[in-house]
């Protein structure tokens, strides 16, 4: 009994001394599951009709070097408090410029290595709209896909809502021949 019991005991330790860093590996670079929580993002993640959360399959390895596209909807670390993760869309990227909704600038050129990111529900975010342009490097995963609850299992496409789209090259020289905005190169 006893020598079942090492074998047992022996079969389980190495099976975990695998086991662990496989895992590990996995959720540094591939994809991970987390809850979405908070209306930020409504109505495209924890719609209101609903008592409890979205789960997401938050993908690693999508953003590695940190290939992000507008419309995507990604998983970062708060520029006010880097223990928070929050999930917001991504409205512009570097060189792009913006018309902000509630920032101090009125239009914002996205700086190099950066991009401008918004919660889908206005008034309920705290985004780019408050702390400005985000670094990249803040950016650790896309979510994928809706993976609870069943009824609402999908693929989360990008998706640019209209009124949210960087400016064309055409408006940005009306606004400033205008004297609207003045608009630093970067």
């Amino acid at each position: 009994m006893m020598q079942m019991a090492r074998r047992y005991f022996k079969s389980f330790a190495s099976g975990f001394v695998v086991a662990v860093p496989v895992t590990v590996t996995f959720l540094d670079y591939v994809g991970y599951v987390a809850r979405v929580e908070g209306a930020s993002m409504q109505p495209s993640l924890n719609p209101e009709d609903r008592s409890f959360n979205d789960v997401v399959l938050l993908n690693r390895w999508s953003v590695r070097n940190f290939r992000v596209n507008r419309g995507d909807v990604v998983s970062l670390a708060s520029p006010r408090d880097p223990e928070q993760r929050i999930i917001k869309r991504v409205i512009a990227l570097e060189g792009d410029t913006v018309k902000t909704r509630t920032y101090k600038n009125r239009y914002v050129r996205v700086p190099t290595g950066h991009c401008w990111i918004e919660g889908d529900n206005f008034g309920h975010s705290l985004d780019s709209n408050y702390f400005g342009p985000v670094s990249l490097g803040l950016v650790h995963a896309r979510a994928s896909h809706i993976l609870w609850p069943p009824q609402r299992w999908q693929r989360i496409a990008p998706f640019l809502p209209e009124d949210r789209s960087p400016l064309d090259q055409d408006t940005i020289d009306q606004l400033e021949e205008q004297g609207v905005i003045t608009i630093p190169k970067t």
